[in-house]
C-alpha cells in the first residue's frame, strides 16, 4: 500500500502534542507557518499551551536525530517527519490570501501534493477541511481521544428490562433480586434499571445494580424513601436516580449529564450542603468550574481569587443562595469558615484534597488530561461529582464526543466506585423546557 502524506494544521497539536506518532509508517508534513503559529501559543497557561511547548520540545529533540528540512524518522517502525514551506506565494489559487496563515497551510499542501504524494490534510476547524475540499485535497478530522462515536451512543447510566412478575413481587418482598444470566448481562456497576413485568407493562420497579455483587448478578433494590435532601425532593426517577448516587459514600465518583434545567448542578449542591452541614460525612463542601479555557490567568479581573472566581461561579452561588433560603449572611459565614469553598481549577495541580464533597459544574469543558488531573487530586473520604451538558461546549478544541465529562462517563461506568445518570426531563420552568426543545 502506497504511503500517504499527512499535513498537520496548526489546531492539531494544540489539542494533542503527540499527534504526530498517531500516523502509522505514513509521513507528517509540518509546515512553516503552523511553527509559526504554534510560538504564539507557547506561553498561554492552560493545555492549548502546554501541547504547544510540549510539541516544540519534540521536535527540538528529533532535530538532534538528523534535518527536519530532509526529513527524520519519527520512531521505529514509523514514518519520516520533516517540515516544508511554500516556495512560490504567487503560485497559491486566486481565492486564497497569502496573508491568511490557515491559506498558506492549505497552499503548503498542495505544493506537497504536486510531488505525486497522496496528501491528506488533517485539521480540527471544520471550515478549513472545507475549504481543502473544495480545492480538492482530501481532509479529514483529527479525533483520537473520541470515546464515543456520537452523543447518542453515551452511557446513560440507566435502562429498562422486561422480567417476569414473580421476579418484581419477590423483589418488593425481599428487596434483592438475582436477575437470570441473560438479562445481566451487560449491565454495569451501579447501572439503575426500571423492571417491567412482562405481563402487565403497568407493574414496574426501579432497582440499582449492585456492582459489589455482579458475580451473584445481585440486585438491590432502589429505595423511594427519598423524600427531601436539604429541602430539594426529586420530580422525577431520573433525579431520584442522581439522589441515591449523590447521597452514598461507596461511590465516590459521580457524573451527571443533562441539558439546562434538568436539575444537575442543583441537586449536587444540595447533597453536598447536606452531608457537610447536617451529617458531617465530609468535612467541606468544594464548588467549581472551568475558566474557559481552563488555566487563563485571572488576573485581567480585579481584587482577590474569591472575587475574580465570582463571576465564572456565579451560576453555583445562584444554586446556593436558593437553597440557603437567600440567607446571604449565612452563606457567607459558611463561606467564611472554610464550610464552602469556591475554587479555580486552574490551581488544583499538585494538591490532595481529602474529606471534601467536590462539585466540578460544566465539566464538559475539560479536556480528558485536564479531567484526570482534577480527579487525581482526590484524596482519602473524598466524593468528586462532575456536572455538565455535552451539547453545550465552548472549548473550541474538544467536542461532543472527546471531552473530559464523556471521556469520564465511559471510562468509569464498569468500575464499582463510579455511579452516572443522564437527566432527560427539564424541571427548572415551563419556559426553561420549552426553550430548550424550540430553540
Amino acid at each position: 500500500m502506497k504511503k500517504a502524506t499527512y499535513v498537520l494544521d496548526t489546531s492539531v497539536y494544540l489539542h494533542d502534542a503527540n499527534s504526530i506518532y498517531h500516523f502509522g509508517r505514513n509521513n507528517v508534513v509540518v509546515p512553516l507557518k503552523v511553527l509559526e503559529e504554534i510560538d504564539k501559543h507557547k506561553k498561554r497557561q492552560d493545555s492549548v499551551g502546554s501541547n504547544a511547548r510540549k510539541i516544540i520540545r519534540i521536535l527540538d529533540s528529533l532535530r538532534s536525530n538528523g534535518s527536519l528540512n530532509r526529513g527524520v524518522r519519527l520512531r521505529k517502525g514509523k514514518g519520516l517527519i520533516y517540515t516544508r514551506t511554500i516556495s512560490d506565494i504567487s503560485a497559491l489559487p486566486p481565492d486564497l490570501d497569502p496573508d491568511v496563515p490557515d491559506h498558506i497551510i492549505i497552499g503548503t499542501a498542495l505544493q506537497t501534493e504536486k510531488g505525486g504524494n497522496k496528501v491528506v490534510m488533517v485539521s480540527r476547524d471544520i471550515n478549513m477541511r472545507v475549504i481543502c475540499n473544495a480545492l480538492g485535497i482530501e481532509s479529514i478530522d483529527y479525533s483520537p481521544e473520541r470515546i464515543v462515536e456520537s452523543r447518542t451512543e453515551l452511557f446513560t447510566g440507566c435502562r429498562e428490562i422486561l422480567v417476569d412478575q414473580q421476579d418484581i413481587d419477590s423483589f418488593y418482598g425481599e428487596e434483592a433480586l438475582i436477575l437470570q444470566e441473560r438479562l445481566s448481562k451487560n449491565i454495569c456497576p451501579n447501572e439503575f434499571l426500571m423492571l417491567i413485568s412482562n405481563s402487565n407493562k403497568t407493574s414496574t420497579a426501579l432497582a440499582r445494580f449492585d456492582g459489589a455483587a455482579r458475580p451473584l448478578k445481585k440486585i438491590k433494590q432502589y429505595k423511594n424513601g427519598i423524600r427531601s435532601v436539604w429541602g430539594i425532593s426529586p420530580k422525577n426517577k431520573e433525579q431520584n436516580y442522581a439522589f441515591d448516587l449523590l447521597l452514598n459514600p461507596s461511590i465516590p465518583i459521580v457524573t451527571l449529564v443533562g441539558k439546562a434545567g434538568c436539575g444537575k448542578t442543583l441537586l449536587a449542591v444540595a447533597a453536598g450542603l447536606q452531608q457537610v452541614l447536617q451529617e458531617t460525612v465530609y468535612s467541606k463542601m468544594i464548588v467549581s468550574r472551568p475558566v474557559q479555557p481552563l488555566g487563563r490567568d485571572l488576573g485581567y479581573l480585579p481584587g482577590t481569587l474569591e472575587e475574580k472566581m465570582t463571576p465564572w461561579l456565579a451560576p453555583i452561588k445562584d444554586n446556593l443562595e436558593f437553597l440557603m433560603a437567600n440567607d446571604k449572611e449565612n452563606l457567607k459565614m459558611m463561606v467564611d469558615d472554610g464550610k464552602i469553598q469556591m475554587e479555580a481549577l486552574t490551581y488544583i495541580r499538585g494538591r490532595s484534597i481529602s474529606n471534601a464533597f467536590i462539585i466540578v459544574d460544566e465539566a464538559q469543558n475539560l479536556t480528558y488530561h485536564e479531567l484526570k488531573t482534577i480527579i487525581t487530586r482526590v484524596g482519602e473520604g473524598t466524593k468528586i461529582i462532575l456536572t455538565g451538558d455535552i451539547e453545550q461546549i465552548d472549548n473550541a478544541y474538544i467536542d461532543e464526543t472527546s471531552n473530559g465529562l464523556t471521556y469520564a462517563v465511559e471510562k468509569f461506568k464498569n468500575h464499582n466506585l463510579a455511579g452516572h445518570v443522564t437527566l432527560v426531563r427539564g424541571e427548572r420552568s415551563s419556559v426553561a423546557t420549552l426553550a430548550s426543545k424550540v430553540l
